[in-house]
């Protein structure tokens, strides 16, 4: 499951944001009547679809894995944990509604009727991640239920969906959406600009998702510092894992990098009272260390998930300072960075978000081990037992080749045929990137 997760993830993310950019660039262009916005807008709506019908299919199987993979957490949490995955086919239901009417509505209802009914898509979007995000983070903090003689009873229906980890794991998956689909559309103009292609259409193309992901890097930097704490209060031995605190106590150092072998750690840059400072704004703040519990209680794999834990917060400045890069040109010269190395960043911040989004899961997830419901219900007490799952694994892993060499070989065909069509509109506005200057101006400066 963890490989169908990792899949579907990616796919989850554009579904969830996606439709926001493609609202902003469908925005632009009404509200400036600027025709490259608007082919932008429908060119990414019809990219959107593809998606939201791939992903459609990946969270289908998803729904079966959870059933046929974890018959003791179905069986006994399903009356809890299965209230916001109920409500997330609501959401996704009028998502897939509202992308029908959007996409039929091109050339067939006027502009702003027609921007309207992208809305509800967006909104749907956010809720359904919204819900979700509540399921998983019910498995981090278990709430709103009763157990009685091993049966769920009284279960709460508000107080499973706004459980206490709710507050801060759903915003910052929102926020990491936005940022893993803005940095991804972005990454395919930038690689245009880089071969050449300045023209106007690639330039929008690039600013538009590129500031969406922009401005929420800094928010997403804020929320997670916020979630850290939370889960080193709520969760103390995932952080422990997280932040390699082997023994509770104070003036607790933070490691930068290293692996964690023989009870030492080894190869990371140590700074001495760090954590504790993070933790309680004092270097005098006791941090619980996984010593607090027997050994079988703690989480597997702790290297794993540190360096997991230090990749994704690395790549979150990393793609803070290219987003601030951009900003002070922006700001200076309103134009983008001219350096090539900018719009390199560019070219590499999608893949980068993805990989600082899955770095993410895995702290989440194995940080969690070996609990599949914090202190509830052990993993192991909730898999199942039957044998042929090696056979299962690999025809879904050949399926899913097959549905990812499909789905980009389709992408691949929207370029070659838009790239036959006219030379879009080039006059300038005063929002975007200017198209008076020399073809070959972005990119050459230094």
């Amino acid at each position: 499951m963890g490989f169908t997760l990792a899949f579907h993830i990616v796919l989850a993310c554009l579904g969830v944001a996606f439709p926001a950019v493609v609202l902003v660039a469908n925005y632009l262009g009404l509200r400036r009547r600027d025709e490259t916005a608007l082919l932008l807008a429908r060119r990414w709506s019809q990219v959107m679809a593809v998606l939201v019908a791939v992903g459609a299919i990946t969270g289908t199987v998803l729904s079966f894995e959870m059933g046929l993979l974890w018959p003791g957490l179905m069986g006994r949490f399903g009356g809890a944990i299965g209230i916001p995955f109920s409500i997330e086919g609501i959401f996704f239901l009028l998502e897939a509604v509202f992308v029908s009417i959007y996409l039929y509505g091109w050339d067939r209802l006027s502009g702003w009727p027609h921007f309207c009914t992208g809305v509800p898509v967006a909104v749907a979007g956010s809720l359904g991640a919204w819900s979700v995000v509540a399921a998983n983070s019910w498995m981090n903090q278990p709430a709103g239920f009763q157990l009685s003689h091993g049966r769920l009873t009284h279960v709460d229906p508000v107080a499973v969906f706004f459980n206490p980890a709710t507050y801060y794991e759903v915003p910052h998956m929102i926020l990491a959406a936005y940022m893993v689909t803005g940095f991804l559309v972005a990454s395919v103009y930038a690689v245009g600009l880089l071969r050449g292609r300045r023209d106007r259409y690639h330039r929008l193309g690039f600013l538009v998702p590129f500031t969406i992901a922009g401005v929420c890097t800094p928010l997403q930097i804020f929320v997670g510092d916020t979630a850290a704490r939370a889960v080193e209060h709520q969760q103390p031995l995932k952080f422990a894992a997280m932040e390699y605190v082997v023994r509770t106590h104070r003036h607790v150092s933070e490691y930068l990098g290293g692996v964690f072998v023989n009870g030492h750690v080894t190869g990371a840059l140590k700074v001495p009272d760090l954590d504790s400072l993070l933790v309680g704004f004092s270097p005098n703040t006791k941090v619980v260390g996984w010593d607090s519990v027997p050994a079988a209680g703690r989480a597997p794999f702790v290297s794993f998930i540190h360096l997991s834990f230090d990749l994704m917060v690395l790549i979150g400045f990393g793609l803070l300072v290219l987003g601030a890069w951009s900003a002070v040109s922006w700001w200076r010269r309103r134009d983008l960075p001219g350096s090539r190395l900018f719009l390199w960043g560019g070219a590499l911040s999608g893949l980068a978000a993805v990989v600082a989004m899955e770095c993410g899961w895995v702290v989440t997830e194995v940080g969690r081990q070996p609990w599949i419901v914090y202190k509830v219900m052990l993993t192991s007490q909730a898999a199942t037992t039957t044998s042929g799952l090696t056979g299962t694994l690999t025809a879904i892993i050949a399926l899913y080749a097959v549905l990812g060499i499909a789905t980009v070989a389709i992408l691949l065909a929207f370029r070659r045929r838009w790239r036959q069509t006219a030379a879009v509109d080039n006059r300038d506005v005063p929002y975007g990137p200017s198209a008076g200057e020399p073809a070959d101006r972005v990119g050459q400066r230094s």
